[in-house]
């Protein structure tokens, strides 16, 4: 095998002019006509590193350094070749150079047409530096030669190493596009592996440190690793420059594309008679002089409106700013609907599309004739409450088309965000106004009737809490002018109306209640609801399901039945389900030619919808000591309500109470209970039972959670009825509460338990007097068949509810 150390360059590598001669490095030390310890010429390099056995062209500047080379030149003296450690230096010590050099040997000197001078150096042996001899004329110092640890020639890690190297290198030089090919070239030629390794560590980009650092390695293995290292490194970087420039370029072609397509558009457009920059900004001016706002909006206006025209059309901003003019532009400012003042016609409207609700319709008649009087009011800030179902929502449209104003509206159930209700700033992509005010641009119109459904069902998160934002909204001081954060001017809400509904006035902040009118609309009555689908239910699902009146008839009792049997809810929702039902199955029989009765009958009613779901409780009669009839409230209307009491002989007695009672309730019986122990002289009743018996009130329908102080003075009467055996009147009732010194309090949901009452056959009813107002507000085709008996003591009950 050929020794790969030996032959490195070949002839014609050697007589190339484009490259300086490549020597062999397989050259002992005596070649070199020096041994360690002589003393030689210094010559210091800067930005330079000389390695042996390479050629290295370096521009000499310095008298000294030039008196040096040609001295070298002209008696074939050999030379040390050392880099400064600082490259500012022009006159460096020893103790300023790299204590690593080279032992070179002046090739040739060129005198450069400017007039500068060249030395071609070739390296021969690393050396250390030793003492200073002298610096005069230049410098001189005793050296040491500095052995290069070779591999084993058949290494073939080391051969792997070299190859590795030589094509890292070769790709750098072909990516690079900064280095002369011919280098590559050179390195593909190049046989000795060491030469390979010290070619690359001078003619690569390296800094001085490193060629420096690798310069001081003895063993040429690791030289070869570490070089690797380096030329990876580089690798990658020229990699990463490589991937920046090329998306760089796309960028750019993509830009020049874009702008090409523009100019294209713009063409185009202009030969279509529209559509430029200048001629939206023409139109927005004139949009702008028909527009009714104020001075500091007309302010603003202009201000974005001349920071528009300064924009380029191509700016990322251009789009963003061209939305918020045109939003302000959409805004009706001060722009309103005339309001129809016929209080007759808005009455007509009113009653038209909602059955009952008296309160609600007086006040917006009551707004309409103010409005009519006066001319010019804040509009009132309404909040409709009441159990599902009732027409709390759609009463805003009616009360839209009575009023002859536009209608809009949001439902706020499950809002979380602020942004939602205030708007988001237009620092943010896609930023909006807010709903109010997108509500108000669909309206075209500055005093809608604007509804905000569900407000009771708003909740708060980490992006704020849409009820505080509301608070400027609902508040007639502040709501003059509202600040959207998008728009970023003040908007006049004051002549809008707003109406909120809510099935739940608790879950709503206190401060925002205080800012609404609060109207309760409660559940509708059995009667009601017959009207309500007698005067609008039937005939809307007559035209819905395409049939005639002549097709189907319902009767009063067959409605009767229906919703007390087949619903059991507080609004019609139910109801106009179950009529759509009935319709289905009448259309089925009209469409196939089918006889069926036209006029439906209770059999009719099992037939089409099934079974009765529910059962209305009816009186039950006085047969029994100790059983009263009371009356009860629910969202879904009211109910009769029967308290049953009995005694027990016992060696301690107790009270105990059934049939799934809350804690208000409980606490009525046990004062009921304290109140005859008290009063039982004055009752007839022997004390002696109260330590002898066992007392147990109970409630029927234990499934359903029953609770409220309205039971009071039925549980009373129960007790006292058990305890004297008196039976109780027929066909009575009763509703109140009961203190501990008899005294019967007023209870709510009068109009309710009294239909109720009357359902199920009763005739005469006990109420406390402070409930008469509300029996008074109760329309009198209601009332008719009862009589009530207003107290205002527990005595006046007991003595009018039990029979001697």
């Amino acid at each position: 095998m050929n020794n790969p150390f030996d032959n490195l360059f070949s002839d014609e590598m050697l007589g190339s002019s484009d490259m300086f001669p490549i020597i062999s490095l397989d050259e002992r030390s005596s070649d070199l006509n020096m041994n360690s310890g002589d003393i030689i010429p210094i010559l210091p390099l800067r930005n330079m590193v000389l390695y042996p056995g390479v050629l290295l062209p370096v521009s000499v500047a310095r008298s000294k350094s030039l008196k040096l080379v040609r001295s070298a030149n002209e008696n074939d003296l050999l030379i040390g070749v050392c880099s400064q450690i600082d490259k500012k230096l022009d006159d460096p010590t020893i103790d300023q150079l790299y204590s690593m050099g080279t032992v070179a040997q002046v090739v040739r000197i060129l005198e450069m047409p400017d007039n500068s001078t060249t030395v071609i150096l070739e390296g021969k042996r690393r050396f250390q530096l030793g003492e200073l001899d002298s610096n005069k004329p230049f410098m001189k110092a005793k050296v040491t030669l500095v052995e290069d640890v070779l591999p084993e020639a058949a290494d073939g890690l080391f051969v792997a190493l070299v190859s590795s190297i030589k094509d890292l290198a070769i790709n750098i030089i072909n990516d690079s596009g900064a280095m002369s090919p011919e280098m590559a070239f050179a390195i593909r030629n190049i046989e000795n592996p060491v030469f390979l390794i010290n070619y690359v560590c001078v003619n690569f980009g390296l800094n001085v440190k490193e060629k420096q650092r690798l310069l001081e390695i003895d063993d040429i293995m690791e030289r070869g690793y570490q070089l690797l290292d380096l030329l990876n490194k580089e690798s990658q970087l020229l990699e990463i420059k490589m991937t920046i420039q090329n998306k760089a370029k796309e960028g750019i072609d993509q830009q020049q594309r874009e702008y090409y397509l523009q100019q294209q558009m713009k063409t185009i457009q202009n030969e279509l008679g529209g559509g430029s920059p200048e001629q939206d900004a023409a139109d927005f001016k004139d949009r702008a002089k028909k527009k009714k706002w104020g001075e500091a909006t007309a302010k603003v206006f202009e201000k974005e409106l001349k920071k528009l025209e300064r924009m380029s059309q191509h700016s990322p901003d251009y789009s963003t700013q061209l939305n918020y003019i045109e939003n302000m532009l959409e805004l009706p400012w001060n722009e309103f609907t005339k309001d129809n003042f016929n209080l007759k016609h808005a009455q007509k409207v009113l009653n038209k599309d909602h059955f009952g609700m008296d309160t609600v319709k007086d006040r917006i008649l009551e707004h309409l004739a103010v409005l009519k009087l006066k001319g010019d009011m804040k509009s009132p800030i309404i909040c409709l409450y009441g159990p599902p179902g009732v027409g709390k929502t759609s009463l805003g449209k009616s009360i839209a088309t009575a009023l002859n104003r536009k209608y809009v509206r949001i439902s706020l159930g499950g809002l979380h965000d602020e942004a939602e209700i205030r708007g988001h700033r237009r620092t943010y992509i896609g930023a909006l106004p807010g709903r109010i005010m997108q509500n108000i641009q669909k309206a075209e119109s500055a005093n809608p009737v604007f509804v905000l459904d569900e407000i009771d069902k708003i909740t708060a998160d980490y992006k704020g809490d849409p009820s505080s934002a509301l608070l400027e909204v609902l508040d007639p001081e502040q709501n003059t002018a509202f600040h959207d954060n998008y728009l970023d001017v003040d908007f006049d809400l004051s002549k809008v109306l707003f109406v909120a509904t809510a099935n739940n006035l608790s879950t709503i902040p206190r401060a925002l209640l205080d800012r609404m009118e609060l109207i309760e609309v409660s559940g509708y009555t059995q009667e009601e609801k017959i009207e309500i689908a007698k005067n609008h239910l039937i005939s809307k699902e007559l035209e819905n399901h395409g049939l005639k009146e002549s097709d189907l008839v319902l009767k009063k009792p067959i409605l009767s039945k229906l919703i007390s049997s087949y619903t059991r809810e507080s609004g019609v929702r139910e109801l106009s389900r179950r009529i759509a039902a009935l319709m289905r199955k009448v259309a089925k029989h009209v469409a196939t030619d089918e006889k069926y009765n036209i006029e439906l009958n209770e059999e009719d009613l099992k037939t089409y919808l099934g079974a009765p779901r529910y059962s209305s409780d009816i009186y039950q009669g006085n047969e029994y000591p100790g059983v009263v009839t009371g009356l009860a409230w629910t969202q879904v209307g009211g109910e009769i309500l029967f308290i049953e009491s009995s005694l027990s002989k016992s060696k301690s007695p107790k009270l105990t109470l059934t049939g799934n009672l809350g804690d208000v309730m409980k606490e009525s019986a046990m004062l009921a209970l304290e109140y005859i122990k008290a009063h039982a002289d004055k009752l007839n009743i022997d004390s002696q039972l109260f330590e002898e018996w066992n007392v147990h009130i109970h409630v029927p329908e234990g499934a359903i959670p029953k609770d409220g102080p309205s039971a009071g003075i039925t549980m009373t009467t129960a007790l006292v009825s058990a305890f004297t055996k008196r039976k109780v009147r027929k066909n009575l009732a009763m509703t109140g509460e009961i203190t501990l010194r008899g005294k019967v309090l007023p209870v709510g949901g009068i109009k309710e338990k009294i239909l109720a009452a009357k359902r199920a056959g009763i005739t005469d009813i006990i109420l406390s007097a402070a409930n008469k107002k509300d029996i008074e507000e109760i329309k009198p085709i209601y009332l008719k068949g009862l009589t009530f008996h207003y107290v205002n003591d527990i005595m006046e009950v007991i003595d009018f509810a039990l029979l001697k």
